[in-house]
């Protein structure tokens, strides 16, 4: 991979992580394309032939995966959830949520808490790595 490839990659990946940071604040694109050094339009086709998605597909999509998650861990009704991860209309967050999860999300919700997480994963997943350890990959740590 050549050095501006990987820069760019570098750019987008920083627009990406604050379109996740700020996923239920309103698109702004300019300000994506100013941290991304590049001008809106280059930062959309850019995005597009980085991630496969437009920016503002990406956003939706992250929206959806927040809302299922809480969907299914609250009580929050569907309304306040669809406002809480940053839909502006009711009508526009059922239907972004049917084409990305093939369900209404009262009928995701319908489906019951989500499972917990099994002890040992999280166990294992929160213990700390030190020297000499193996890592999951079964490669010694460190190096």
């Amino acid at each position: 991979m050549s050095r501006a490839s990987e820069e760019r990659n570098r750019l987008m990946l920083r627009a990406r992580d604050a379109m996740d940071a700020g996923y239920d604040r309103e698109l702004d694109i300019a300000a994506l394309a100013r941290l991304s050094c590049c001008s809106p339009s280059h930062f959309i086709r850019t995005f597009r032939a980085t991630f496969g998605e437009t920016p503002h597909r990406y956003l939706q999509r992250r929206r959806v995966e927040r809302a299922m998650h809480l969907l299914r861990s609250t009580t929050t009704s569907v309304t306040d959830v669809c406002w809480a991860v940053g839909f502006s209309s009711l009508g526009t967050f059922v239907r972004t949520f049917v084409s990305v999860v093939g369900e209404t999300p009262t009928a995701y919700r319908a489906r019951g808490p989500l499972p917990a997480v099994p002890g040992c994963f999280a166990m294992r997943w929160l213990r700390p790595s030190g020297l000499g350890e193996e890592s999951s990959f079964g490669e010694a740590a460190g190096g």
